[in-house]
């Protein structure tokens, strides 16, 4: 089936999506894509009718071999691998996750920006959740996506990229479970690339995070693919995860290691200092440095979950560890 193209297509760019079985979403996803004539769908393996529908919309689809360890940068490389066969004029290409919605105005903004900024080889906008107030945990999303516009260390999931600067960076590395953007864009940086975050709407995502076991494995894939990051790439490659790393070594390793010494020895002593960690959480409920908003009970609500969020955090950087030391397959972490 042709893909139907509404309006203008922009020379030169097309669109690479990444999912598994996020159904509707995707339908909503792709049709946001409309203006796109080249589209490519990579499927990690839906069992609900995914891939078919992407095709009843006229989608290029790849299904990925997941005898191989899926990871959402491998994804990526396959549909940018299928893109430039199906459009040999390539010049840039906009990535995307199946679990988000393209809003208005932002392909035209975005190239733009592009064409009047050669030395910019990605450019993103603000990603925002659909669902803020679903839960507690997708309005953390909310603020997560809220980073500063100009130029930028790094970018998300959905961005465009310069589909030249992307091959001679070699592309995402396969192997990451997460934190394949820093990872890629430190590369883009060290060969003399930028990147930028503008001020414009660019997608709607859904989390659909409902469960704390959600919000917990999320954090725990976030620990695994910081330290693998580091560990492949060097730490100067993302100096925001050496920070991340740091915190959850600190907070969800260090602290209740010595605090369990601390109580053989004297376990009052021991119940005393383990009031550091309410004592950290009062600090950020009052100074909101989460950027939360609202009233006080929902600010200790959001630094409980972020301090519970080291401890599962600190359990991704051991388990990457262990893994690597003992060569075990390191397999996508999802948390939906």
């Amino acid at each position: 089936m042709e893909r139907a193209v509404i309006g203008t297509p922009p020379l030169g760019l097309g669109a690479v999506v990444i999912g598994r079985n996020e159904g509707e979403r995707l339908v909503r996803c792709l049709t946001s894509l409309s203006a796109i004539r080249h589209v490519v769908y990579v499927d990690s393996g839906s069992t609900d009718g995914s891939t078919q529908m992407a095709r009843d919309l006229g989608v290029e689809v790849v299904d990925l071999d997941l005898s191989i360890p899926f990871t959402a940068a491998r994804a990526r490389n396959a549909g940018f691998r299928r893109l430039t066969e199906i459009c040999p004029d390539l010049e840039f290409v906009q990535f995307i996750d199946g679990d988000c919605e393209v809003i208005d105005g932002w392909i035209a903004g975005g190239m733009a920006f592009l064409a009047a900024n050669p030395g910019v080889a990605v450019v993103c906008g603000q990603r925002m959740e659909r669902f803020p107030e679903a839960s507690i945990y997708n309005a953390m999303c909310h603020r997560e996506w809220n980073t500063p516009v100009g130029e930028a260390l790094a970018c998300g999931g959905d961005a465009i990229f310069r589909a030249g600067a992307l091959v001679a960076a070699g592309g995402y590395n396969d192997e990451l479970v997460a934190g394949e953007e820093p990872e890629l864009c430190g590369r883009l940086r060290q060969a003399g690339h930028r990147i930028w975050r503008i001020d414009l709407p660019m997608t709607l995502h859904d989390a659909a995070i409902f469960r704390l076991g959600q919000y917990m494995t999320r954090n725990r894939r976030a620990g695994f693919g910081i330290t693998q990051v580091l560990s492949v790439s060097g730490r100067d490659i993302d100096p925001t995860a050496r920070q991340m790393q740091r915190r959850a070594i600190i907070w969800g390793m260090a602290i209740p290691a010595a605090l369990l010494l601390l109580a053989v020895a004297c376990w009052p002593a021991a119940v005393v200092a383990a009031m550091v960690y309410p004592a950290q959480v009062l600090r950020h409920a009052l100074r909101d440095t989460q950027g939360i908003g609202g009233g006080f009970g929902r600010r200790v609500q959001v630094a409980t979950l972020a301090m519970l969020g080291k401890f599962a955090e600190a359990r991704g950087v051991l388990e990457f560890v262990i893994k690597n030391a003992l060569g075990l397959r390191k397999n996508a972490i999802l948390y939906k």
